[in-house]
């Protein structure tokens, strides 16, 4: 039980550091963040909140976990989600949609989306289990997108994801011609 304990410790300790970095870098540049998540369910917000002064560069959090909220709140064409040859919730298409609507209805400089499949079940063909697309926003209308396949239980998967969202903003905001748009 200790050794599990430990390990939630070091976990938390990760993700407030990357959160406390993320925030270094946009008051230095006097920018402000939006999230737009599904399969987190807001934990890339809370783990930002969780900093003292977030509310300098943090604006708002979207949790768009159904398609018609991502559609009504973000939105994200029905085109994208629904229907036969829809790429879905869980595509680059649509997170990049989910980033693009959340940073312009937060009027944030950045926005960073997180959808996937955290499991156990949701799996479809070709979505597997630990599937998870993200997508960040930044000025200028630039953009960048991953995906990644991750083992481990549903809260393992959500974790991977809050770390791959935070590491994510921090490359582009380190190396802006990371970017792909």
């Amino acid at each position: 039980m200790q050794d599990a304990r430990l390990a939630a410790m070091s976990e938390d300790i990760k993700l407030s550091i990357l959160a406390t970095q993320v925030g270094e870098a946009l008051k230095r540049r006097g920018q402000l963040l939006t999230t737009a998540e599904s399969c987190t369910g807001g934990w890339v917000a809370q783990t930002i909140t969780s900093i003292s002064g977030s509310s300098q560069w943090f604006e708002a959090g979207f949790v768009t976990y159904s398609n018609r909220i991502k559609q009504q709140l973000l939105g994200v064409s029905a085109n994208l989600l629904e229907g036969e040859g829809a790429p879905g919730a869980v595509s680059e298409e649509t997170v990049l949609a989910m980033a693009r609507g959340a940073q312009q209805r937060a009027y944030a400089d950045w926005a960073i989306a997180v959808s996937g499949i955290a499991g156990p079940g949701g799996a479809v063909a070709g979505k597997p289990v630990g599937m998870v697309w993200f997508g960040w926003a930044g000025p200028q209308g630039k953009v960048a997108t991953r995906h990644c396949q991750f083992d481990g239980d549903r809260t393992e998967v959500r974790y991977q994801s809050v770390v791959v969202a935070l590491e994510g903003l921090l490359a582009l905001l380190d190396q802006p011609d990371l970017y792909t748009g």
